[in-house]
């Protein structure tokens, strides 16, 4: 083998980004036993740079440092560097993202870290211009005084990098909560605090939360407001309103001063941040789907990457939205979005990449922009083309850079109406026809690029969001998430070893799964099973959950661990209880844990998800909002959820519409066959032994389709009428 210390070795990797510096002068190295252990042969520190390949300030610091060949030089002569792509590493990410916020760092991408050849880090940081500017060091003259440094005061250095790295260690593995000094609250105090906070947070004016930019998505505080909402509402009944939490949710939560938050408050937060999404630039309103986040407090314009898990988990947001208000805006756009799924990031034998570019012809956001001029040349009806330009806000000044504008929804329909004299039917006849028109003009131009590793959790998000649309808008999605279940089965699954692998790119399949690759897909291949009725869903969804308690739960410390247990090249084993750019990996499993309980006759799942709650109790007390999944976990497991068993040879389209259509916190849609008989097939396809209680003794009556509507061991009789069945929820059982 070459010296890898030679050479950059980035171009037999299989992620996109790494291959993007494969012909950098930089001598990169892939994080891997040959990189790391000729960083200790050799005694050098490693520059560690992390990354992904739609990122917009990565590109920068490329152009400007690692195709230079002076900082090359740099570089290769005095540190052992080495790419990391985070989406496919988000181990190695998490470890060294949490170190800059312990040290009060904003983090983000790139970031930029110094290592001991043993992997302490002991400087770090996110972007570095090739000369200094605004307050930021030259990436040139930093590389040359740290390797001063390192030389000539390891002292110094080695001493930073055992405190850096034992505080890492220390906020990752943290020492869990004592469960005896846990105590029992009433129900519903955790949502609606966390829910309360977000209340306070939301930016009233503009939508979102916080009073500045940037604006980010967070679907998890809007889960938290619809929950809150239902609750006070009462669509989600009283049926658990005396029930021990053993725990779960904590007596010690700050007092909020907000006890006279109602539901419309709630709801009206909610749709303000709803309504601002869809209208904003964070929208791509020519072709569907969201981008990463807005730069600014009014959600004008976006940082224009698109990724997967946010085209994932704000449909399935503005599907439950569309749910509890019957908002037909949000309807639309979860279609269009599921639309810009297929189309865009849609491999063709099912699964879905991960990203689209911010760039195109070396500038962010080319592809997007418009000018008045352009719109003209695209429509070929003048009035049409008036219209569209009032509707999207296109102005000769424009919104972003050199005259050209990020289309927002800056005019109603009876605006347009009023200033047209049109009839708002025409007029939204002639702005679709303007969209398309638009739509096929933007492809002429250079796309950006597009990142095609398929990632196991990823798409188990898009997975679950599809899933659930097709209940609750377009029975055919239910096709479209069954399709993309069966590619990651069929590729990154081993059913014999119980082993999932995160990444497939173009036939090569590496890196064993991570906690949230195994918590995203359960909960996705669940939820087919709550769409279609297969019962081979179920059993993958529980295949997958024994895995997680197998590979991820630690029964002494009462976790479940990002990684799982075994020699590892990291500092610190993580966890990831906090939302971040995705859902927490531990509140997901915890939640699909206990849905999938219900469905086995033995407690282990639901054991393994009330240690992990009670385990983190303090914490998720103490800043609920930060711990949005797991608060919201922590509520379907105090209050219990709200479970409707279907026994039938088919469910009827009009009930499956009805219960589609309904927002239900907690949702189980259990299917069985009708007779007691016909599930034994079923039992071994599970490979359980028994009939758990959600299956037993739940037969057809008079051999109609008949639902059974149930919350904390309480249920309703037998019912042939869906109608009744959701009312049963609302009269508290």
């Amino acid at each position: 083998m070459s010296n890898p210390l030679e050479d950059n070795r980035l171009d037999a990797e299989g992620s996109p980004y790494l291959r993007q510096h494969a012909d950098n002068p930089v001598d990169w190295q892939p994080w891997d036993d040959d990189a790391l252990a000729a960083a200790e042969r050799e005694d050098r520190p490693i520059f560690l740079s992390i990354g992904y390949s739609s990122c917009h300030w990565c590109h920068v610091m490329a152009e400007e440092s690692f195709s230079d060949p002076a900082v090359a030089e740099t570089l290769n002569e005095h540190f052992v560097p080495i790419k990391v792509d985070r989406e496919e590493r988000p181990d190695v990410d998490r470890i060294y993202q949490t170190l800059a916020q312990l040290l009060g760092q904003q983090g983000g991408w790139p970031l930029s870290v110094w290592l001991t050849p043993d992997r302490r880090p002991f400087y770090v940081g996110t972007y570095f211009p090739r000369e200094p500017q605004g307050g930021r060091p030259g990436f040139e003259q930093l590389l040359e005084d740290l390797n001063e440094t390192w030389e000539n005061d390891r002292e110094t250095v080695e001493e930073r990098a055992e405190q850096w790295a034992d505080a890492v260690a220390g906020r990752l593995e943290g020492t869990p909560d004592s469960p005896s000094e846990i105590t029992d609250s009433p129900d519903g105090q955790l949502l609606e605090t966390a829910a309360q906070s977000a209340v306070r947070q939301a930016d009233r004016e503009h939508g979102g939360f916080g009073r500045g930019g940037p604006k980010f998505p967070q679907p998890g505080r809007l889960h938290l407001l619809l929950g809150a909402d239902a609750r006070l509402d009462g669509a989600s009944g009283d049926a658990g309103s005396d029930v021990d939490l053993d725990g779960i949710a904590g007596s010690e939560l700050k007092e909020s001063g907000d006890a006279d938050v109602d539901a419309e408050t709630y709801r009206t937060v909610l749709t303000e941040t709803l309504d601002a999404m869809v209208s904003g630039g964070l929208y791509d309103h020519v072709g569907g789907g969201f981008h990463r986040y807005a730069t600014d407090r009014s959600w004008t314009v976006p940082h224009f990457e698109k990724m997967l898990y946010d085209n994932a988990e704000i449909p399935r947001a503005l599907v439950e939205g569309y749910r509890a208000t019957g908002n037909e805006r949000y309807a639309r756009v979860a279609r269009e979005t599921f639309e810009f799924l297929d189309r865009e990031l849609g491999h063709p034998d099912g699964a879905f990449y991960s990203t689209l570019d911010a760039r195109s012809e070396g500038e962010e956001g080319t592809f997007y922009v418009w000018t008045p001029e352009a719109v003209r040349d695209a429509v070929d009806d003048e009035t049409t083309a008036w219209l569209a330009l009032e509707r999207y806000g296109i102005t000769e000044d424009g919104n972003f850079e050199d005259g050209r504008t990020v289309l927002t929804i800056s005019a109603e329909l009876e605006e347009l109406a009023a200033t047209s004299g049109l009839d708002e039917a025409e007029i939204d006849d002639r702005l679709e026809r303007a969209r398309k028109q638009l739509f096929a003009a933007r492809g002429e131009r250079p796309r950006p690029a597009r990142d095609e590793k398929i990632l196991a959790g990823w798409n188990g998000l898009a997975i679950s969001a599809l899933a659930e649309g097709s209940l609750a808008l377009d029975a055919e999605l239910a096709d479209r998430a069954v399709d993309a279940l069966a590619f990651v089965r069929e590729h990154l699954w081993d059913a014999e070893a119980g082993l999932l692998k995160r990444r497939y790119a173009d036939g090569d399949v590496r890196i064993d799964g991570y906690l949230e690759d195994y918590a995203f897909l359960a909960r996705g291949a669940f939820d087919c099973y709550q769409a279609t009725g297969d019962p081979d869903h179920l059993a993958f969804a529980l295949d997958l959950a024994r895995e997680i308690e197998a590979r991820f739960f630690d029964e002494g410390a009462g976790t479940l661990y990002f990684t799982e247990a075994g020699e590892t090249d990291l500092l610190a084993r993580p966890q990831e209880v906090t939302d971040r750019s995705t859902p927490s990996s531990a509140g997901v499993a915890v939640d699909v844990l206990l849905s999938l309980s219900a469905f086995v006759p033995h407690d282990r799942f639901d054991s393994v998800a009330r240690s992990v709650l009670s385990t983190h109790h303090d914490a998720i007390a103490a800043d609920p909002l930060q711990h949005a999944s797991l608060a919201l976990a922590a509520d379907h497991a105090g209050s219990g959820a709200s479970e409707l068993t279907i026994a039938a040879d088919a469910v009827p389209q009009s009930w499956r519409e009805r219960i589609g259509r309904t927002f239900l916190p907690s949702r189980i849609l259990a299917r069985r066959p009708p007779t007691d008989g016909g599930l034994d097939a079923w039992l071994e396809t599970l490979n359980i032994e028994s009939a758990p209680p959600i299956f037993a003794d739940r037969a057809t009556k008079d051999g109609e389709p008949t639902v059974y509507a149930c919350r904390e061991f309480t249920c309703s009789r037998p019912l042939t009428d869906v109608e009744e069945a959701l009312a049963w929820f609302d009269a508290g059982a």
